[in-house]
């Protein structure tokens, strides 16, 4: 299912550290657009961050993924995080962007604020435990699963 949608590359703490930014940036600007009710862009940006927040536990482990499906995949296949947060976020986010029949509400997004606010933590935790005996052994069973 993966095939061809990811590649090992070496690990890279750098590249990491850039994905956490655009992470925060990204859950910053989606609270200042809910403070001017732009709700729509807002849930677009909280989708993000948890997004950049995944790369960034993925390029810790020297994976690169080149679409979301298959990143939030590697989420709960590679690292055994429960991916449903950010699957829903993301379907939120399509919704939003692309059906003018959906529309949300200051209290869903405050409340996907809050979830990205945990879900992130809960990733950048996860960066920082990561043994380089535990990425041996990530990147050994993906290559064996996909490879």
């Amino acid at each position: 299912m993966l095939e061809g949608k990811i590649k090992l590359t070496n690990p890279s703490d750098e590249i990491a550290d850039s994905y956490l930014i655009k992470s925060n940036k990204s859950l910053i600007s989606s609270k200042t657009l809910l403070k001017i009710k732009n709700y729509e862009d807002a849930t677009a940006l909280i989708y993000y961050s948890m997004y950049y927040s995944t790369l960034a536990l993925l390029f810790k482990a020297g994976i690169k993924s080149e679409n979301h499906v298959g990143t939030i995949i590697l989420l709960m296949d590679s690292f055994g995080i429960d991916n449903k947060e950010i699957s829903k976020a993301k379907k939120e986010r399509v919704d939003k962007q692309y059906y003018v029949e959906f529309s949300a509400t200051t209290e869903e997004v405050q409340e996907g604020i809050e979830i990205a606010e945990k879900f992130n933590a809960r990733i950048r935790e996860q960066i920082e435990k990561l043994t380089n005996l535990e990425l041996d052994k990530i990147r050994k069973q993906l290559k064996k699963d996909y490879f």
